[in-house]
């Protein structure tokens, strides 16, 4: 088992020292220079390299005219030196340097990266590899291999390319679900299930990478090891959002570590690592022969492969790209209800256990029956206490009652269910511990459920519906172990990262589930995760696809201590609140009939817009509101609406006030219904859909009443008479050239027919 992190009084410590230099600079990985954040004047940063026991001090230089930092991921280490800015550390300010200094209790192969804003997928990311005090694996060569992604995009661009929500990334990576391959696979029905739960298909990765690199390149080859060689192969992931399958030419490899802590050796090839992960493989250079390790991200949207030995290529086995519309159809068939809401009307007040069991997967009736059995079996109300906490649900209990309860709901929960082996493959049941993992504290336990959350449209992500700008910490003590059930209720994978502390991960091995760091949990599937607190202070707990933590999928673990005297003057609310921005974004169309134009400003609830209509016709509508989000679907609107009242009469605009509601309904159409200060009623619904692999189909329908209650001596207009009514509606075609750009054709009632372009930006 891991150690602590306390040294003996009188021990001797060798102290081993680098410094990393943080800085600008252009670079090309990917066929276009790009401005790029280096460490050392490189991506990846230099390997740092321990044995344990000794004493890490690491000088990080910030060169840059922003701030930074580096977390040690995976590294047990004191509180105050965790890296994360405003949290744990000092943020480390534009020309500063920050010393960090922390004893070295563990080994194997962990890694570094920056916490700041989205600099980990600038660049500031490299090894951190633990030697043992005493060998005890049978290799004589070592090899450290560093995946990431790269975009010749600024992450920052990429963030709001999410944020304003189109299928550019899909088009490029062809993983587009457009409504003619849909039909073409007989996937209409399930795409239907889909909408109607809001859902536009079965996602898998959210961005588009230019390149996915090992060590900085999309190709390595490492012809300096020679037949015979025991190579270990310490495998990192990196990556800001890619996560990858791994496999290997020649023999297959032997697995015997993940995320730093050795297992039971397993012959394994085919290998699934999650963002922030690490696997240690032993692989031997056979007499004559070329090995390739592949990795191929996840949606099957690009490799990058390294070679080691010489002479014969042994290529790796090449994955299938995965089916997305197949996907569709099979989790179609399951029965599971998709689109939990990723904000909710009162955050403070969530169940999550009602939202488990409300959300996700639906157990048949028989199935229900014998987990409500074997709960009954293992746990009487005397052993049992429930208490409201921070986070919605607490259980207290023995621990062995829990252990005799998820015996038995594994059991039960792994009957075959049409379509549930989709996601057979990603699970930990091939890790076991070499030692005895099981806690010996057979004192109470705290039950928490975790349901992690999403909102792909506006790219919200949440836990139990609640980001972390809405939420509480979550109180923890030393003595009581933890239990976590992580509940995807999303369509995407979530690997999941608490700082500090190592868990189990409760797999088919019982008492020898492994530890690890980061688990990642599969769409609409559980993951139990426990552990034993023993530190102190706040640690962060958060998924780390990049861009997932920045939209609000995170947490605080508190020991509830007193803060660090030295984080004084640094808020915590830096950190808390930064899932809260404003995102900025707009969209014009140029085109033969008419322009328009719509601006957006929106963060997690609050949301302006500005909207404007011209027909060459003279016909114009301009319109400002302001929106307040109650939750993920529905909102209430306040603004102004001028338009011209007479047909080519630009003089005759009038202004009027507008408030109303506005609702995504299921089968994903934009509902708005309003009164203005006229007293006239309307009511107005639009779609969009994709439905070739570059074509959007788009529409709107606007009908409104005036019942003259004002107004009523108007002789220009229907104004007195009785249900006097005005239509508009508008239907139009796109087709994309590029992120920013699209063909347009469309007509509008008001304006007629033309084409043209539409720019976004």
């Amino acid at each position: 088992m891991i150690g602590h992190f306390s040294y003996g009084q009188n021990e001797f410590h060798p102290v081993k020292e680098y410094t990393l230099t943080i800085n600008n600079e252009m670079v090309n990985l990917a066929g276009k220079d790009m401005p790029a954040m280096t460490i050392n004047g490189g991506i990846p940063g230099p390997t740092l390299r321990f044995t344990e026991g000794d004493s890490a001090i690491i000088h990080v230089i910030n060169k840059m005219g922003v701030e930074t930092s580096v977390h040690w991921h995976g590294i047990l280490i004191p509180n105050f030196y965790d890296g994360v800015p405003y949290l744990t550390t000092p943020p480390i300010k534009a020309g500063e340097t920050f010393t960090y200094k922390f004893p070295i209790v563990q080994n194997g192969t962990y890694w570094y990266h920056s916490h700041t804003a989205l600099q980990e997928q600038n660049g500031v990311y490299g090894a951190f590899v633990i030697e043992p005090k005493e060998k005890t694996q049978d290799y004589n060569k070592e090899l450290v291999l560093v995946l990431s992604d790269w975009t010749n995009q600024q992450p920052k661009f990429v963030l709001k390319n999410l944020k304003r929500g189109n299928e550019w990334y899909n088009i490029k990576k062809k993983t587009i679900t457009p409504l003619n391959r849909v039909i073409q696979q007989g996937a209409f029905g399930a795409q239907l299930k889909f909408w109607r739960q809001r859902m536009e298909s079965a996602n898998i990765a959210d961005v588009y990478y230019n390149a996915f690199l090992t060590n900085g390149l999309n190709i390595q080859d490492y012809a300096e090891f020679k037949p015979g060689d025991k190579v270990r192969v310490r495998i990192i992931n990196a990556s800001a959002s890619s996560q990858y399958w791994l496999t290997f030419g020649g023999s297959d490899p032997i697995l015997i570590s993940a995320d730093g802590q050795d297992v039971v050796p397993i012959t394994h090839n085919k290998t699934f690592i999650a963002i922030a992960e690490t696997y240690d493989f032993i692989l031997e250079v056979p007499l004559s022969g070329k090995i390739e390790i592949r990795a191929m991200a996840q949606d099957g949207s690009g490799t990058t492969s390294t070679y080691i030995g010489t002479g014969e290529f042994l290529p790796a086995e090449i994955i299938q790209r995965p089916d997305k519309i197949e996907m569709m159809k099979k989790m179609a068939d399951m029965k599971m209800r998709m689109g939990a809401p990723a904000i909710k009307l009162h955050p403070s007040k969530v169940d999550a256990k009602h939202m488990m069991h409300h959300w996700g997967m639906k157990m048949n009736h028989t199935m229900k029956k014998s987990h409500k059995n074997s709960m009954s079996d293992s746990i009487s109300m005397s052993q049992m206490h429930v208490t409201p906490l921070n986070e919605p649900m607490e259980m207290t209990m023995s621990m062995d009652s829990m252990h005799a309860m998820t015996m038995k709901d594994t059991t039960h929960m792994k009957m075959p269910m049409k379509g549930m082996d989709m996601f057979s493959e990603y699970n930990y049941d091939y890790l076991k511990s070499p030692e005895n993992t099981a806690y010996k504290n057979t004192g109470p336990v705290k039950e928490i459920i975790l349901n992690l959350t999403g909102n792909m449209s506006r790219y919200i992500w949440s836990i139990n519906g609640v980001p972390i700008s809405e939420a509480d910490k979550i109180k923890i003590q030393q003595g009581l172990v933890v239990r976590i059930t992580l509940n995807n209720l999303t369509m995407m994978h979530h690997p999941m990262h608490l700082h500090g502390h190592f868990f189990r991960v409760i797999n088919n091995q019982g008492d020898y589930s492994p530890l690890k760091h980061t688990v990642n949990v599969p769409p609409m599937q559980s993951v139990t995760i426990e552990f034993d607190p023993d530190t102190y202070g706040d640690w962060f707990f958060h998924c780390h696809v990049l861009y997932h933590m920045s939209s609000g999928m995170s947490r605080v673990f508190s020991y509830d201590t007193p803060r660090d005297p030295r984080m004084s003057g640094y808020p915590i609310r830096k950190i808390t609140k930064g899932g809260n921005k404003f995102y900025f974004w707009g969209m014009t169309g140029v085109a033969s009939h008419m322009s328009d134009i719509n601006l957006v400003a929106s963060n997690l609830r609050n949301q302006f817009t500005f909207e404007a209509e011209y027909g060459w016709n003279k016909n114009y509508e301009t319109e400002f509101t302001y929106e307040r989000y109650l939750y993920d679907y529905f909102r209430v609107f306040a603004g102004i609406n001028v338009e011209n009242k007479y047909a080519k009469d630009l003089e005759s605009a009038t202004p009027t006030a507008i408030a109303g509601i506005r609702f995504f309904t299921p089968y994903m159409f934009n509902l708005d219904v309003r009164m203005d200060s006229k007293l006239r009623p309307q009511i107005s619904l639009s779609r969009s859909l994709m439905i070739f692999p570059r074509t959007l189909l788009y529409g709107k329908y606007e009908y409104q009443r005036d019942f003259g209650l004002l107004n009523t001596n108007d002789i220009h207009t229907n104004a007195g008479k009785k249900f006097a009514s005005e239509t508009t509606w508008s239907v139009g075609l796109k087709y994309f050239l590029s992120r920013n750009f699209s063909l347009m054709a469309s007509y509008d009632n008001r304006f007629g027919g033309g084409g043209g372009l539409s720019i976004r930006y």
